[in-house]
């Protein structure tokens, strides 16, 4: 048997009988005769809640002791499962992000992996010891400082960890038994997918699919390491994240033409109005806005009026950063002379996601159809060659993704979805 990388969510860990039953899998994984890796996030809802002391003590945390701070949720929810396990008999050692040799960039708060020297945890493995690592964290190549790989970052080490180790899969467990045709909690119907290619979940992980961490996905696909996304709470089958030619569908040798149903709350739009139709204008925005390190989704700029030669230039962007965008771009009025700008946060993207469609016509005036008969308004369409995204109202949300989800019959007869821990995480 080889090695095993286990990704345990903070609901998996949220009090000390979660622990104990998390530790008692593990623990059976080991008795199956694999060598097992377990990567943990914070217990619960510490993190959020370490996040809140930090700003009732200031108004602006430090960065640096940010990441110092929100690290320890790691590290107790380690230290206490290698406890646990212990007490079950195994010898179990914990490891914080560096200790594991997690070597990450500098930046403070979305630090990304250069490397990882897994030294010490092949060290315990070969001293037939479970090797328990904080997720979430690493240490700076340059200034040694600690630093976080921002929210999701658990199951990317997890993923890097199974790399670096060579292991045989990447399990990464949450509190519903894989990834399904919907959120379960707006579509009880949503079906649970057996197969799904890395280029599906990398397009459901960026249009707001919870269920694993887009840039985990992005570290699978790039050293092809099967992920096995399923819930600590139950032991049936979960979603296997593979190779595209590695999906085989149950009932046919072809894709299926839509896998799944996307949304995201987090968005908000800002519309650019007046600018002057002229080369330039358009790029010394966009440099504004990226200069202030936010990203940008959707993009729509109108055809200028013959009569003004302006036109309105309309974004998406995560309405975390919606003021910052806002602020910047106000500084260039004078300069470029637009009439105003109109954010709005009170939108939402739905996306319909399937590597079937780019050989499938018809898929936009269904999806556009359907959103149509349940009175869904859209706002803004993007597209890719398996992906149609929508921007609509945010109260309109749960409609367009039911909608969506009976025009392309991805229903299950039976209820198949359930949310044991109640977050998906």
């Amino acid at each position: 048997m080889g090695i095993v990388v286990q990704k345990y969510g903070g609901s998996s860990v949220a009090d000390a009988a979660s622990v104990k039953r998390v530790a008692q899998r593990i623990v059976n994984t080991k008795r199956l005769g694999h060598q097992v890796v377990v990567v943990v996030s914070a217990m619960g809802d510490t993190t959020d809640d370490l996040i809140d002391l930090a700003n009732e003590v200031s108004p602006l945390p430090p960065a640096r002791e940010l990441d110092m701070l929100l690290t320890a949720g790691e590290r107790i929810s380690m230290a206490v499962l290698a406890m646990a396990i212990q007490n079950l008999g195994h010898e179990a050692r914990s490891f914080t992000g560096s200790q594991a040799g997690v070597i990450t960039d500098a930046a403070h708060g979305k630090a990304k992996i250069i490397d990882v020297t897994p030294g010490r945890i092949q060290d315990a493995l070969g001293e037939d010891a479970i090797a328990i690592v904080a997720g979430f964290q690493g240490v700076s190549q340059t200034t040694k400082d600690i630093t976080t790989l921002g929210r999701g970052g658990s199951d990317t080490t997890a993923v890097a960890l199974a790399v670096a180790l060579e292991a045989d899969v990447c399990e990464i467990y949450s509190d519903v038994d894989g990834i399904f045709t919907a959120d379960p909690r707006i579509e009880p119907r949503a079906r649970k997918v057996s197969r799904i290619s890395y280029e599906e979940t990398l397009e459901m992980a960026a249009q707001g699919a919870k269920i694993l961490h887009l840039r985990c996905v992005e570290y699978a696909r790039r050293y092809d390491m099967p992920i096995h996304v399923r819930s600590s709470f139950s032991e049936k089958e979960g979603t296997w994240v593979v190779k595209a030619e590695d999906v085989v569908q149950e009932d046919s040798m072809e894709a299926a033409i839509i896998t799944g149903v996307a949304h995201d709350r987090s968005q908000a739009k800002l519309t650019v109005v007046g600018v002057p139709d002229k080369p330039g204008e358009a790029a010394a925005l966009f440099r504004a806005v990226a200069d202030a390190q936010i990203n940008i989704d959707m993009i729509v700029q109108n055809v200028s009026a013959a009569a003004t030669n302006l036109t309105d230039i309309s974004f998406t962007l995560p309405a975390g950063e919606g003021q910052t965008a806002v602020k910047e771009l106000s500084r260039l009025q004078e300069t470029i002379g637009f009439e105003s700008i109109q954010y709005d946060d009170s939108v939402g993207k739905v996306s319909i996601v399937g590597a079937g469609m780019s050989s499938s016509p018809g898929i936009s005036a269904r999806f556009f159809e359907a959103l149509s008969d349940a009175g869904v308004n859209i706002e803004m369409i993007s597209t890719s060659e398996i992906r149609v995204s929508v921007v609509v109202a945010e109260a309109q949300i749960n409609e367009a993704v039911n909608a969506a989800h009976a025009a392309f019959d991805l229903g299950s007869d039976e209820i198949e979805a359930v949310v044991y821990g109640g977050t998906g995480r």
